[in-house]
């Protein structure tokens, strides 16, 4: 995975030693705990899934698959999202559940992914849990805004901006489409570290390796909007709950906006994951608030540096090559 440089970062948190559980003698596993009393779940975790997050249309009314149904659906989605295959649809139309992507390698060859291959263990078909069609609810106002977002990526994808700020946050390598919050599996860099001290945990996202400094000692969110929202956590029983408001404008969810509000939920429910919970909340983007599920499995290795140089060189060829197209309309 990714090598993280956050020495500094830790230093001045002080993060802890663990406390090691005591299991007794019946051999049940006991979470372990900082030398604080609070429930321990560092780590460094992945999150990487090919379940997606919403519920495909043709998988309707279908809210788990089966064993075989399951390696049926990994197959045509691994197939799909090969980047190495230019006409992936004729190597084996009949698995796939969704449409088969049409075009070349786009930006990267398959070498350079590092999305999830797999479904979560429990098969479920979404990692959307609430409401039950596992789809995200969009208002009607969204639904047109997204349509003109569509518009607007086509204008970009031709080249015609007016700004730097037309581009998404994205393309500016200010937030990663998987960092969040909420974090949601992506076709790379699918990786976090979590680290505590007392009164803070610390969320390192290897994506545009945002980390996120959460208070837990009860302070009231500040009011300055962030990119990645003002969160401030607390622990209720063995979890970690964290609250975040104050988005400066739009996150990394379809359709958001300033006004969404995160609810996180960590629990460590065996040695090697985190049972992530995740509730958004939007009435300008959203007609009910939504949840999702999805576990963050422990892994051995670290984080690289993530250095987004595409957005900040790319940029500049991005509008150089819109004022060139703008003088050979104006020309014409």
């Amino acid at each position: 995975m990714r090598v993280l440089c956050l020495v500094a970062l830790v230093s001045a948190l002080a993060v802890t030693m663990v406390v090691p559980s005591a299991a007794g003698q019946s051999g049940k596993w006991t979470p372990p705990h900082t030398p604080d009393g609070k429930p321990d779940i560092q780590g460094t975790f992945t999150f990487r899934t090919i379940t997606p997050l919403q519920r495909p249309e043709a998988l309707t009314g279908k809210d788990v698959l089966t064993a075989e149904e399951a390696a049926a659906f990994e197959a045509s989605e691994n197939l799909r999202q090969n980047r190495d295959l230019f006409t992936p649809e004729k190597a084996a139309p009949s698995l796939g559940y969704l449409p088969i992507a049409q075009g070349g390698v786009l930006s990267y060859n398959e070498f350079w992914y590092e999305r999830g291959n797999q479904m979560t263990a429990d098969k479920r078909t979404s990692l959307i849990v609430d409401p039950p069609d596992g789809r995200i609810p969009f208002t009607a106002v969204t639904a047109a805004t997204r349509a003109r977002n569509a518009a607007l990526n086509a204008s970009r994808d031709s080249g015609f901006v007016d700004s730097y700020e037309d581009l998404s946050l994205e393309n500016r390598c200010i937030l990663g489409f998987n960092s969040g919050p909420p974090m949601i599996s992506g076709a790379y860099n699918n990786n976090l570290q979590i680290a505590q001290s007392p009164g803070y945990v610390v969320i390192v996202n290897e994506m545009i390796h945002n980390p996120r400094i959460i208070p837990t000692d009860g302070r009231p969110h500040g009011t300055l909007p962030q990119w990645t929202g003002d969160s401030r956590g607390r622990w209720e029983g063995e979890t970690l709950v964290v609250d975040t408001i104050n988005f400066k404008r739009e996150t990394s969810l379809p359709g958001s906006t300033a006004n969404t509000h995160v609810v996180e939920r960590f629990t460590r429910v065996d040695p090697k994951t985190i049972r992530y919970e995740f509730t958004v909340t939007d009435p300008t983007a959203y007609t009910r608030p939504w949840t999702a599920v999805e576990p963050l499995r422990a892994i051995d290795e670290f984080l690289y540096e993530y250095a987004c140089h595409e957005g900040n060189y790319g940029i500049r060829g991005i509008l150089a090559g819109a004022r060139a197209k703008d003088k050979e309309a104006a020309a014409k």
